[in-house]
């Protein structure tokens, strides 16, 4: 298994294919609501499987707040084998590749993410909040 940055065609349709399957089927997120204006400007990483299929997908971008993770998504299947915390490593060693360190970082994680993204120093920050009809935590860390 392998976490690599989606800079072809065909890679970024694998990570697309997982957002599908993981928030707008099973999670019922509107399709317009998962896939938006911010894939162009997106860095998106896909996981793959020894077999070279996507299991797991995520992205990150710089905001007017600072630099967002988002769209962490592991195929049903593939839940607790550590891949989430290896996207979450990826992006955090590309971030530091192509940004450096200094910065603001901070997520929306789904409450049952919270764990995992602690592992990695984000605190949590405010209270719950509702997006696309699911609870989440407003998470930051400085790099």
């Amino acid at each position: 298994m392998k976490v690599v940055l989606a800079n072809t065609e065909d890679l970024q349709q694998k990570a697309f294919e997982i957002r599908q399957e993981v928030f707008v089927i099973e999670q019922r997120v509107d399709r317009d609501e998962e896939f938006d204006e911010f894939e162009e400007v997106s860095r998106h990483f896909v996981a793959l499987d020894d077999a070279g299929r996507p299991i797991g997908a995520a992205r990150w971008r710089v905001t007017d707040k600072g630099i967002k993770l988002e769209r962490f998504a592991v195929k049903r299947t593939e839940r607790g084998k550590g891949i989430g915390g290896l996207l979450v490593q990826s992006v955090l060693d590309d971030i530091k590749d192509q940004k450096g360190s200094g910065h603001y970082l901070y997520l929306h994680a789904q409450l049952p993410a919270v764990a995992l993204y602690e592992k990695f120093d984000f605190q949590t920050q405010g209270e719950q909040f509702e997006e696309c009809n699911i609870m989440h935590y407003h998470m930051f860390k400085h790099s």
